[in-house]
C-alpha cells in the first residue's frame, strides 16, 4: 500500500504540475490568500452550513449554558473565516474574530449584517497560536471550526485557547479529521494530501486532531466521531464537542 501511495502522489503531482510550478516561483501564496481561497470558502461554507445545520445547531445550542454572571456570553472565533457560524449562536452574544487571513474581512462584514443578534467586537488578524490582542482568562467560550486542520501547530493553538478562557469556560470544536487507517477513504487521503495541502491553505486530510485535545489538561473533555453527510466522501469523518477549562 505504502508503494502505490507513493505512486499515486507522483501522478497526481505530475498532473497539477502548473500549480506546484506557481508555488515554486512563491506566486501560488498570494493567489491563494488572497482571491482564491477567500472566495471558495464564501461558497463552501453556504453548502456546509446546509448539510451541518442540525449539528451546528445541537453543538452550539450549549453555548449559553458557559455566560459568566453578567448572562451575556463572551465568545471567541479562532479561524473564523468568513463568519459562518454567526447565525448559529445565541442572541446578544459577544463576539471577537480572529484570523490570519485578513481578505476574510469584507466577507465578515456582510455576515455581520445578516446577524444583527449578536454584538460584535473585533476582527484580530492574528494566527490562533500567538493571539497576544486576547487577555488572558477573558472569554467565556472559543469556537473552531475546520481550523485545527490547517494550523501549523495544534498543541499551541489549543494552549492558547486554554490561557484565553476564563475558568469554566469551554472550548467548542468540529472539525474534519482522518478516516480509520485500514479504510479506503484513508488510502485516498493519504494519495491528495499534497495536492490538497496546496489547493487550500494548508489544509491537512490525514490529521488526528482528536489526539492533540485528548493531550490538553481540560477538566473535561466531549468528544464524539461521526460521518458529516458531504458529497466529498474525504472531509466526511469528523469528530465534534467541546472541553471545559
Amino acid at each position: 500500500m505504502a508503494v502505490a501511495v507513493v505512486v499515486l502522489r507522483l501522478l497526481v503531482c505530475l498532473l497539477a504540475s502548473p500549480l506546484f510550478l506557481l508555488q515554486a516561483l512563491g506566486l501560488w501564496s498570494q493567489i491563494c490568500r488572497r482571491w482564491w481561497f477567500p472566495h471558495f470558502l464564501a461558497r463552501f461554507s453556504v453548502m456546509y452550513n446546509e448539510r451541518m445545520a442540525g449539528r451546528k445547531r445541537e453543538l452550539f445550542g450549549s453555548l449559553q449554558a458557559f455566560a459568566g454572571p453578567s448572562g451575556r456570553l463572551s465568545l471567541l472565533e479562532v479561524g473564523c473565516g468568513t463568519g459562518a457560524n454567526f447565525q448559529f449562536y445565541p442572541p446578544g452574544c459577544r463576539v471577537t474574530c480572529v484570523d490570519p487571513n485578513p481578505n476574510f474581512e469584507k466577507f465578515l462584514i456582510k455576515s455581520i449584517a445578516e446577524n444583527r443578534h449578536l454584538q460584535f467586537e473585533r476582527f484580530v488578524v492574528a494566527a490562533g497560536e500567538d493571539m497576544p490582542q486576547v487577555a488572558d482568562g477573558s472569554v467565556d467560550a472559543v469556537v473552531c471550526t475546520l481550523v485545527l486542520c490547517s494550523v501549523r501547530d495544534q498543541g499551541q493553538i489549543l494552549r492558547e485557547v486554554r490561557r484565553v478562557l476564563r475558568p469554566g469556560g469551554a472550548f467548542f470544536f468540529l472539525e474534519h479529521v482522518a478516516a480509520e487507517s485500514s479504510t479506503w477513504n484513508y488510502f485516498w487521503q493519504q494519495v491528495l494530501h499534497p495536492f490538497w495541502h496546496l489547493l487550500f491553505d494548508r489544509c491537512h486530510l490525514t490529521r488526528e486532531s482528536w489526539k492533540a485535545l485528548e493531550r490538553v489538561p481540560f477538566s473535561q473533555l466531549k468528544l464524539q466521531h461521526f460521518q458529516a453527510p458531504l458529497s466529498w466522501e474525504l472531509v466526511r469523518p469528523h469528530i465534534s464537542g467541546y472541553a471545559v477549562k
